[in-house]
């Protein structure tokens, strides 16, 4: 087919649409806005699930965890020292293994100090996942721990990408350490924030404890090796550790359940974004098949319109090929031009959708318009003009001559069952989203109504981490938080401060296994409780019911016996149906978890909290007074966080920022939220998945009732001599009315029921967004069915009451 033949219909078809710009205007901007959706979580998920991993052979790094079912621990957990020694020594299926870690530390150079996000591998980690650095060397063993990889965002941010970076000292932990090395911007490990890496070494000489089930492990799988056999070798080798490193009773009842898995480290550092990413890009993809109905649907009117026009050039000799391409030129200038709209709809949309995007979402500063998502955007335009243009292009190519004789007067009803197959096909898939939509409603809802534990309203926290010359030990470290805690309560408007090593919903707390004197006696394996350090007023500060008892006082840091107050499920796991005020917990002797082992009596029971966001379970606690109840014994709590109460949580944080300059000036200001505003973060990833899906739903559910208003106006256009003639004949309006409603409610009944059946199919890959309800909800799906109905009757009733107002005597003089 010459070029010269669709460069004339393409002009053909500008100059047409420019003579119906209403046709046009709607048609291109329905169709970009559902493009630029399309177009835009595209870029999301390109950018964050399909861009390979900026690692060498990334196929063979797995992610290396352990279950043991039966066991008190998780359902999937971490690995000791002893499991990473075992495995690099004896494996014959993985070529390398190391741990990894991610926490905040405080940087200092010269007089700037910062708390930034930094790993601890060993030195093996960098090379295996293929880093190259882009100035000096990645560190060796023989650096042991004095050498730090520093990241190419802070070699810009701290040292202004000077050459003589290499060989500086920063200070980390308080030490003086050596930068060797700065990677390339590409590689972000474990986070996207992590901006600098100490490697150290790891020897089976290092360990002296065992049963801390907490390190991350990646490994890389020899040549040949599948998952499934390193997997199996894992779990035989885990069998050898209690013989080799010794350990607990219970530790060894552990291996002997231990059972490794593997997972695709790409699956272990995306997998928690992927669900709600690919459902988005789902819903965006069914509101551009709803987009293109809508538009197929008034491209098949328009050629009903134009049949005479059609008719007449077939006629004169138009070939049934040269009407075709006609009328697909048409389309296709449609699409182009919605793709062009859809570009800029995406480029001004995107920022706004990355703003409300979850914290931790990776490579997130690597999304924008660029040439992938341009071409696909224009893949997706063409596409859809072609997918929208076929049909009527086809329809319009075989033009019934007859109907010249009649001047076009009436309309085949045989002729309109494409048009309600479309329209049908609208009210499925927007009932999809509409339910979709729904469940994740429910779920927000079933979310807020949860109690944490705690009262989030009017607490302010915030972390300092002090480095001073005079703190050097735990009393010394304890002293100084109880002297701050005193301090703060003096600020304007502070009802009470108080004092945890971890605070709930921002982080989690080490696991260790206790014993009542019953348990001990009994000769079990005790119970794996939680642990938590804390001083001052902290339960009352963070609204935590006390249940029992007391809670600590300033005695409790300082002298022995050492004092516990436990949470209200711990007490029912260690003394069930018995009093536990003054009874005793024990550490399981040679867990090595703090604290350390020695006989607490408990003073006080609280509510149980949700440690881990609202929507996790909540956790048995220990609470240990911060010191206690011997600086011989006790942690060094370097870093905990302030909790206040005040009014004034949304502006406290000048007032505190001026206090810790006067006492701790070293020492940077850093994790400050408000509480409510931490609980608000944990559902983000579903409150952004509702809000972005809902927008999609929306756009939807109008497309769905423009659609099937304008296939009803089209019908009472063309009907408008028979319902003259009922109305001339004695119909009552109220009959032509139900006539045109019944005609709308039977198209949409039928895309209810098929959507009713998709949705059920469909709405179990929302999985872990859901909370609180079942992805066949009978509630939700009736109340999203009723809605699609209810708008369905709307857009059926607006053009039925305009053709029951019609004249009898004007609509048959319009024919």
């Amino acid at each position: 087919m010459p070029l010269s033949h669709w460069i004339f219909d393409l002009r053909h078809g500008a100059r047409t649409l420019r003579r119906t710009p209403g046709f046009t205007v709607v048609a291109v901007t329905m169709l970009a806005l559902a493009i630029a959706a399309t177009a835009s979580l595209f870029a999301v998920v390109r950018a964050v699930l399909l861009e390979p991993l900026p690692f060498a052979q990334p196929h063979r790094l797995v992610n290396i965890t352990g279950t043991a079912p039966g066991s008190q621990l998780p359902e999937e957990f971490g690995l000791g020292a002893e499991f990473v020694v075992h495995y690099r020594e004896r494996s014959q299926l993985l070529q390398e293994v190391a741990p990894y870690n991610s926490f905040t530390h405080t940087l200092r150079l010269g007089d700037r100090a910062e708390r930034l996000r930094m790993s601890m591998p060993t030195h093996a980690l960098l090379p295996m996942l293929g880093a190259q650095p882009v100035l000096g060397r990645l560190s060796t063993d023989a650096d042991g721990d004095g050498a730090v990889v520093i990241s190419d965002r802070l070699w810009a941010e701290w040292f202004g990408r000077e050459p003589g970076v290499i060989g500086r000292s920063v200070l980390v932990f308080g030490e003086p350490r050596q930068v060797v090395g700065v990677l390339g911007s590409e590689f972000r490990f474990p986070n996207d924030d992590t901006l600098l890496w100490i490697p150290t070494t790891l020897e089976a000489a290092d360990i002296n404890q065992v049963g801390s089930f907490q390190m991350n492990l990646v490994g890389r799988l020899a040549p040949g090796a599948t998952p499934d056999a390193v997997a199996t070798e894992l779990t035989a080798l885990a069998r050898e550790l209690p013989g080799r490193f010794g350990g607990s009773a219970a530790y060894g009842r552990v291996i002997e359940r231990f059972q490794a898995v593997l997972r695709p480290l790409e699956e272990q550092l995306l997998g928690p974004f992927a669900r709600p990413l690919w459902v988005l890009l789902g819903a965006a993809g069914l509101v551009l098949l709803i987009a293109c109905a809508n538009l197929a649907n008034l491209l098949l009117v328009r050629a009903d319109t134009r049949h005479r026009e059609l008719a007449v050039r077939h006629a004169l000799g138009a070939g049934r090929r040269q009407l075709l391409r006609l009328q697909l030129a048409e389309a296709l200038l449609v699409a182009l031009m919605a793709g062009a709209l859809a570009v800029v709809l995406a480029w001004m949309s995107l920022p706004a959708m990355l703003a409300l995007a979850p914290q931790g979402v990776p490579r997130l500063d690597r999304i924008g318009i660029d040439a992938a998502t341009l071409g696909f955007t224009l893949a997706t335009a063409l596409l859809s003009g072609l997918l929208c243009g076929l049909l009527p292009a086809l329809r319009g190519a075989r033009p019934d001559l007859a109907r010249l004789r009649d001047g076009g007067r009436g309309i085949a009803g045989g002729r309109q069952w494409m048009r309600h197959a479309l329209v049908a096909g609208q009210t499925a898939l927007a009932l999809v989203l509409l339910i979709g939509s729904g469940l994740l409603l429910r779920s927000v809802h079933a979310l807020a109504q949860v109690d944490p534990g705690f009262d989030p309203r009017d607490v302010f926290t915030f972390q300092i981490a002090p480095e001073q010359a005079a703190l050097n030990d735990a009393a010394s470290f304890a002293r100084f938080h109880l002297d701050f805690l005193e301090r703060l309560a003096a600020l304007p408007g502070v009802e009470s401060v108080g004092l945890v090593e971890n605070a709930p919903i921002d982080e989690g707390t080490p696991a260790a296994r206790v014993h009542s004197q019953q348990t001990l006696a009994a000769g079990g394996d005790g119970e794996l409780l939680k642990f938590n350090f804390t001083a001052g007023d902290y339960f009352r500060s963070m609204g935590i019911e006390l249940l029992a008892g007391r809670a600590f006082t300033r005695d409790d840091h300082t002298v022995a016996p050492g004092n516990v107050i436990v949470s209200r499920s711990a007490a029912a796991r260690l003394w069930p149906d018995r009093d536990p005020i003054g009874m005793q917990l024990q550490q399981q002797q040679g867990d090595s978890s703090q604290p350390q082992p020695g006989w607490r009596t408990v003073v006080g029971v609280v509510g149980d909290v949700r440690q881990q966001g609202v929507a996790q379970e909540p956790e048995a606690a220990v609470y240990l007074p911060m010191l206690g109840p011997t600086p011989e014994t006790s942690p060094v709590l370097r870093s905990p966080a302030y909790v206040i109460r005040t009014p004034r949580a949304e502006t406290i944080a000048a007032d505190v920022r001026a206090l810790v300059r006067e006492v701790a000036p070293e020492a940077p200001m850093y994790r400050q939220y408000t509480m409510e505003g931490l609980v608000a973060g944990s559902t983000r990833r579903v409150t952004f998945t509702l809000l972005t899906l809902g927008m999609a739903a929306g756009l939807a559910l109008v497309l769905g009732a423009v659609g099937l208003y304008g296939v009803l106006s089209y019908v009472v256009s063309a009907r408008t001599r028979e319902i003259g003639v009922r109305m001339a004949l004695g119909a009552e309006a109220a009959q032509v009315r139900a006539m045109i409603v019944r005609q709308g409610v039977q198209v949409v009944a039928i895309g209810v029921g098929v959507g009713l059946g998709a949705a059920a199919a469909l709405t179990g890959a929302l999985g872990n967004l859901l909370f609180g309800v079942e992805p066949l909800d009978l509630a939700t799906f009736a109340a999203m069915a009723a809605t699609m109905i209810a708008v369905g009757l709307l857009a059926s009733y607006l053009p039925a009451r305009r053709a029951s107002r019609l004249a009898p005597m004007d609509s048959l003089r319009r024919e």
